[in-house]
C-alpha cells in the first residue's frame, strides 16, 4: 500500500484520475492538476478532503505545471484529450495536449529533486484497427494520415516513446499503462458504455455506429485503478509498458447493448446509425506481462461491472 507520499496527478478531476484519488486520499497528500474540462471529481465524496489540493491548470502551461509539481514523490499523468467525438472535432488540440503536454510533464518530473515513479497513461488505440490478444511487444499500427481518429493514437504513442526515452537516457523511473476500454460510475465523456447505461436506465433507444460487430474487451474502473496502483509502486514496473484490461469481458458492441438491457431489465430498443469516422473492429488485450511482472489480474466481470456502473449513475438521472 502507498502511504505517506506526495502524489501529483494530471487530469486528477477526470474519470480515472478522480477514482484513483479515492484509493489514495486517506494516507497520502494529493495534488490534482486539471483544467476541469471534464470534472468527475466534483461528484466524489472526497472532493473537499483535507489531503487533496486541486490546482486548476493546463499541461500546456509549463511554468504553472512545474510549480504545481514541486515536492511530488509520485507523478501520474492522466491528462489528455480523449473520446472519439472530441478528438475528431479538434485533432490539432488533441496532438498539442497529448504530445506537448506529455513532454512538459516528463520534463518537469525529470527536474524534481527526487521522484519514486512517473506513470504515463497511453491507450489501447496504439494497436490500430485490429488487435487480438495484443501484447506489449507487438508492433503498433496507426491508420492513414489525415484520418482524425488516429491523431489520438499517434499522440499517445509519441508520449510512450518519450517516456521510455526519459527512462533509458535520464534514468527517470517511468512506467506506461495502456488502458483497454475502461468504464464505471462517474465516467464522463462520450463512451459507448456510459451512453448505453444512461439511456437504458431511462428506457431510451440505444444507438450503435455501424453494424455492431466491433469487438471490445471491457475493463471496470476498479480493475484499472488496481493496475495503476501496481504500476506506481512495483519495482518491476520501472521502464516497462503494460496492457491494463479484462481479456475475459469480451463482446461485440451489439452484444454489449443487449447485455446492458438485460442486466438493467430495461425496455430500451436498439437502432443502428452511421458516423463518418474510422472505427476499431477488434481490440482484445493480452495481459500476461502485467500478470507475471506486477501481479495484475482483472476481477470484475461484465455483468457485475454494468450493475455497479448503473448504480452509480442512477442518482444523476
Amino acid at each position: 500500500m502507498i502511504k505517506g507520499k506526495k502524489i501529483f496527478i494530471t487530469g486528477g478531476a477526470g474519470f480515472i484520475g478522480s477514482t484513483l484519488i479515492g484509493r489514495l486520499i486517506e494516507h497520502n497528500k494529493i495534488t490534482a492538476y486539471d483544467n476541469l474540462s471534464r470534472n468527475a471529481l466534483e461528484r466524489q465524496p472526497y472532493k473537499n478532503h483535507p489531503n487533496l489540493n486541486l490546482v486548476v491548470g493546463d499541461v500546456l502551461d509549463y511554468p504553472a505545471l512545474e510549480k504545481a509539481m514541486q515536492g511530488a514523490d509520485i507523478v501520474v499523468h492522466c491528462a489528455a484529450i480523449a473520446g472519439i467525438d472530441t478528438v475528431v472535432k479538434n485533432p490539432v488540440m488533441t496532438m498539442r495536449v497529448n504530445m506537448v503536454g506529455s513532454a512538459n510533464v516528463l520534463e518537469a518530473a525529470a527536474k524534481l529533486d527526487h521522484v519514486d515513479r512517473v506513470v504515463c497513461f497511453s491507450t489501447s488505440e496504439v494497436f490500430g484497427t485490429n488487435a487480438f490478444r495484443s501484447s506489449e511487444m507487438d508492433k503498433t499500427s496507426i491508420g492513414k494520415v489525415g484520418e482524425g481518429r488516429w491523431t489520438y493514437a499517434v499522440s499517445k504513442l509519441a508520449e510512450e516513446h518519450l517516456a521510455i526515452a526519459y527512462y533509458q537516457h535520464q534514468w527517470l523511473p517511468v512506467t506506461v499503462v495502456r488502458p483497454f476500454n475502461v468504464y464505471g460510475p462517474n465516467q464522463v465523456g462520450d463512451s459507448a458504455m456510459r451512453t448505453f447505461v444512461m439511456r437504458a436506465l431511462k428506457n431510451e433507444t440505444l444507438t450503435i455506429n455501424g453494424d455492431g460487430t466491433q469487438i471490445r474487451a471491457w475493463c471496470y474502473v476498479d480493475d484499472m485503478v488496481r493496475g495503476t496502483l501496481l504500476a506506481m509502486e512495483h519495482p518491476k514496473a520501472i521502464g516497462e509498458s503494460f496492457n491494463i484490461g479484462n481479456q475475459r469481458a469480451v463482446t461485440t458492441i451489439y452484444g454489449l447493448a443487449n447485455t446492458v438491457i438485460r442486466v438493467l431489465n430495461s425496455k430500451s430498443k436498439i437502432e443502428f446509425v452511421h458516423k463518418e469516422y474510422a472505427d476499431v473492429e477488434l481490440r482484445i488485450p493480452n495481459v500476461s506481462k502485467a500478470r507475471e511482472l506486477i501481479g495484475f489480474e482483472a476481477e470484475v466481470d461484465l455483468d457485475e461491472g454494468i450493475a455497479r456502473t448503473a448504480e452509480g449513475f442512477r442518482a444523476s438521472i
